[in-house]
Formats: structure tokens, C-alpha cells, sequence
């Protein structure tokens, strides 16, 4: 009885930690998404947007940041 409490709090904790993991990475994306946009609310819409295609296309984390500048750049006010 003492292992299967043990090994349950075990894969409990496992999965949280996961789950919190996988939360940070989202809003660490979501905030380097909404930093670039700076105060236009049109342009912080185009930058979610921007990173939802991003996410959609794969592209990896390291490249991120780069993809979304450019996004950023290419960005006219529509």
C-alpha cells in the first residue's frame, strides 16, 4: 500500500511539473509575441497571429524570436 501511494504522489507530481512546464513555454511565447507589438492594439492582434502561425507551422523555439521580428517589421498597419 505504502509503493502504490508513493508511486501515484510520484506520477501526480510528474505530470504537474509537465503541465507547468508547457504553461511557461506558452506564455513565455505569448509575452515575447505581445512585447514586440508595443502599444497598438491592431498590431498586438497581428503578432498573436503571427505566432499562432508560427506554433502551426512548426516553427522551433530558437527560431521564434527571429520569425516573429521579422513579422514585426513586415507589419504596416493594416
Amino acid at each position: 500500500m505504502d509503493y502504490f501511494i508513493v508511486a501515484i504522489t510520484t506520477v501526480a507530481g510528474l505530470y504537474f511539473h509537465g503541465w507547468l512546464y508547457v504553461r511557461i513555454k506558452r506564455w513565455m511565447d505569448r509575452d515575447l509575441a505581445l512585447s514586440l507589438a508595443g502599444d497598438s492594439p491592431a498590431k498586438r492582434e497581428y503578432m498573436l497571429q503571427r505566432l499562432q502561425e508560427a506554433q502551426s507551422t512548426g516553427i522551433k523555439r530558437k527560431a521564434l524570436h527571429i520569425w516573429l521580428q521579422q513579422a514585426a517589421e513586415h507589419y504596416n498597419g493594416q
